[in-house]
């Protein structure tokens, strides 16, 4: 721990930038799928009073929820947009230009919410989250590149997972500006709506003064002076030697070879394993339960007696604890991997949902065991933030080539949005039909990630690109060899049987 710590006043730099990113990254998109459930009461009244106001009738309860449910539906439907266009932007301008150009969307966007009361007009709120959601398809994939682009290889776990950090500090940001003592209010809630647009000016004024990430300065636009440059800048004097002759070797393995689109992605052979351990990894965090979590946590509060007017600061310490527990993971991933804290995370997980499932059903003949379901939920998030939530960042960096990369992050950003609508629209139906029995699925999921993880994930801790790549080729040689072998043999059976 102690070399951890002084390898992090050494790159302050580094750190420095990270901060910056973080908040003008993923932190807005934790920030901005939190923050409508705190302004929800409110915008909805607002969109009956603007009504009532322009048109001299109430709104029907049918059309108040279609045009509130397009509101929610807007952000995704932008998220999936940006997205698509995250890959080629990347590719084409670099991380640090689409994060500036995104800064200043973003603060149009925060404009049109902000304003909107003021306008009377709950169509501004409409256009403004769509455009946040473009702007958080573009962020998330430039975000979570950009961090593992700039980072040492000893350091390289570590800034991974900063991004899984900055967007748990961004849900926790909106728990506490959505409390009734802050900006939870009916009065303030336009206010709190326009806080992303606050951190984009941050970032705004702050990242130009760093550089763009050596990686995509040395391989694609072949600025060798520009990409010392910058590890210089980031890193220090003679911190960088070790990782500059690794790109040197990624540009050697991939000469000639130019940033390859989303079909070419899909297309290549090379990349089904990493692709297969990508969306594996997406799906499983998509279904690993935490929605299910979040779901019951203000019911199972209230089955423990705890005061209604509690809840909300029980719920903020809930994503707190994912906060810190995501921050420990960082400080750990590069001593322990990122393999043993997915398959080991998972298996943890699943054993904390069958305590309790049991729990639940038995709550009812045992009153003591109400209070057992509050700390599972509590043990819950924390095994979910050390393992898997801080450590797939990490490994969906590592996984792929910078020629690879930006397609293979529009490919997951696609699997992200499209199962955040799914989840949105069918998990209320799910838990009304099978109650404190859907954690039973989300039970075998976990078990079946852990065990896929240990089977299929390598271990990238410590390795180049070039190894990690290299490590899939010759995976794939040997299932290939394998097959053959077994060919070869089943043609010699059917020979001999024939003779």
């Amino acid at each position: 721990m102690a070399g951890f710590l002084s390898d992090l006043v050494q790159y302050r730099k580094l750190l420095s930038m990270i901060l910056v990113l973080g908040i003008g990254g993923t932190h807005l998109s934790g920030f901005q799928m939190s923050v409508m459930n705190y302004a929800s009461p409110y915008i909805q009244k607002f969109i009956n009073e603007t009504w009532l106001e322009r048109y001299g009738s109430v709104l029907h309860q049918e059309t108040l929820t279609l045009l509130w449910s397009l509101i929610v539906s807007m952000y995704c439907v932008g998220g999936m947009i940006g997205c698509l266009c995250s890959g080629y932007l990347t590719a084409k301008y670099g991380k640090k230009k689409c994060l500036l150009f995104n800064d200043l969307v973003l603060i149009v966007a925060t404009l049109h919410t902000g304003f909107s009361r003021r306008a009377k007009s709950f169509e501004m709120i409409l256009i403004g989250r769509f455009l946040e959601g473009i702007c958080a398809g573009i962020h998330m994939n430039a975000h979570v590149q950009y961090a593992g682009e700039i980072s040492p290889k000893k350091l390289r776990g570590f800034v991974n997972v900063t991004s899984s950090v900055f967007l748990a500090l961004g849900k926790t940001v909106a728990r506490i500006l959505g409390l009734r003592d802050l900006l939870g209010t009916e009065d303030l809630w336009n206010v709190l709506l326009s806080f992303s647009g606050l951190v984009a000016l941050i970032q705004l004024l702050f990242l130009p003064f760093f550089p763009e990430s050596p990686p995509y300065l040395l391989l694609q636009k072949g600025d060798k002076n520009g990409c010392l440059k910058a590890m210089k800048q980031l890193w220090g004097e003679g911190n960088y030697h070790t990782e500059f002759d690794d790109m040197l070797k990624e540009r050697a393995a991939t000469k000639g070879t130019k940033i390859m689109n989303v079909l070419e992605v899909l297309k290549e052979p090379s990349l089904r394993q990493q692709l297969s351990i990508m969306l594996l990894l997406l799906l499983s965090l998509q279904l690993c339960g935490l929605s299910a979590i979040t779901f019951y946590t203000s019911e199972i509060f209230r089955t423990a007696n705890l005061q209604e007017s509690i809840i909300p600061y029980v719920s903020l310490g809930v994503a707190i604890s994912e906060l810190f527990s995501i921050i420990f993971c960082s400080s750990i991933i590069d001593r322990f991997g990122r393999r043993i804290l997915l398959w080991g995370g998972y298996l943890l997980m699943a054993l904390i949902l069958v305590f309790l499932e049991t729990s639940l059903l038995l709550s009812d003949q045992f009153f003591w065991m109400r209070y057992c379901n509050v700390i599972l939920i509590f043990l819950f998030i924390i095994a979910y933030g050390i393992g898997p939530a801080g450590a797939f960042a990490s490994v969906m960096n590592e996984i792929f080539t910078l020629s690879a990369r930006s397609s293979a992050f529009v490919i997951g950003g696609i699997v992200i949005w499209l199962g955040l609508t799914f989840t949105g629209m069918i998990f209320p139906f799910a838990v009304m039909a099978l109650g404190p029995f859907c954690f039973l699925i989300f039970i075998a999921v976990l078990i079946i990630s852990s065990i896929l993880m240990y089977v299929f994930l390598p271990e990238t801790k410590g390795k180049s690109i070039t190894e990690i790549a290299e490590e899939f080729k010759t995976r794939q040689f040997k299932k290939k060899h394998h097959q053959t072998v077994e060919k070869n043999a089943t043609e010699e059976n059917t020979l001999c049987t024939k003779l």
